[in-house]
């Protein structure tokens, strides 16, 4: 391994993480939520827009028989033009390796901004299976397929150059929302994604999200199974097409979504920052005293 570029030297050291401790411990304060399947995707390790923080908490708070990794996890095209990793994206590196060595499927579907992972489908790395996509069954008996959802983006496959220009402009975005996002956190707001209400007003973006969830949900039809699971669009969702489920599991960039399946099959998204509200608020209200009567 000491032939390898030195930048790479912190990733060889998290593939071997029983060794090594993350430089945030893994907190283990409280009962993790347990589901049956979980859904992430989208977050762009190797950028700064990366919402480190709060997947790490959520990797602390949840556990799951399943996980699926579902595309753009690490983000080449950027890496390729500069080299960013934090100690905190090894960090979710080392707890999703953690997760597989505790008995969790871990199973990884590349995307378009990892699509250098592609060729190794069908591989084991760490306990983490690659796959180009996915069948999964549900606990009440549906079948769902699984994949990023590039597939089915018109601009990918018709007009590449035109998705790196846009890949730019939209880091851009990144940095004026992360510089939002910390000016709301120093005066003790939620987080809030000034990108994503962006997207949700503009209606070129709104048609498109639209018109892309009925061509992916068309795909699952034609492949004869009850729904499908993506990514790619970072923008969570769920939709019934005549029968066929469309979810989208979000990103960890503007929305910081998850897809979870609860030990009855029932499917929900949770937005995570709105659930790190409600258990600061729990705990906020657990420390008030109530005078005593006089």
């Amino acid at each position: 391994m000491n032939d390898l570029p030195k930048h790479f030297d912190a990733a060889h050291k998290v593939a071997n993480f029983p060794s090594i401790k993350p430089s945030v411990p893994e907190r283990t304060l409280g009962e993790r939520r347990k589901f049956r399947t979980i859904w992430i995707s989208d977050v762009h390790l190797g950028t700064k827009g990366c919402n480190h923080e709060l997947l790490i908490d959520f990797l602390d708070h949840t556990d799951s028989d399943t996980m699926y990794l579902v595309g753009d996890i690490i983000d080449g095209w950027r890496l390729k033009k500069k080299f960013y990793w934090p100690p905190e994206h090894n960090d979710i590196v080392w707890r999703i390796l953690k997760r597989a060595k505790r008995g969790t499927r871990i199973v990884y579907i590349p995307g378009n901004h990892d699509e250098m992972i592609r060729p190794f489908a069908g591989m084991n790395f760490g306990g983490v299976e690659i796959m180009r996509a996915a069948f999964h069954d549900t606990a009440d008996g549906r079948r769902l397929m699984v994949l990023h959802g590039d597939e089915f983006d018109t601009i990918m496959l018709a007009h590449r150059w035109l998705a790196f220009v846009g890949d730019a402009a939209y880091h851009v975005m990144m940095k004026l929302n992360n510089w939002v996002a910390g000016v709301r956190k120093r005066l003790g707001l939620p987080y809030w994604s000034i990108s994503k209400a962006a997207k949700h007003k503009v209606k070129n973006a709104v048609e498109f999200i639209s018109k892309y969830e009925e061509v992916v949900a068309r795909a699952a039809a034609e492949r004869g199974v009850d729904g499908v699971v993506c990514g790619h669009i970072h923008t969570a969702e769920f939709r019934d097409f005549d029968g066929v489920e469309y979810w989208n599991d979000g990103d960890w960039v503007e929305g910081c979504n998850a897809l979870v399946e609860h030990f009855d099959g029932t499917m929900e998204i949770l937005h995570w920052p709105d659930e790190v509200a409600r258990r600061d608020g729990r705990r906020n209200d657990a420390t008030v005293t109530v005078p005593e009567a006089a």
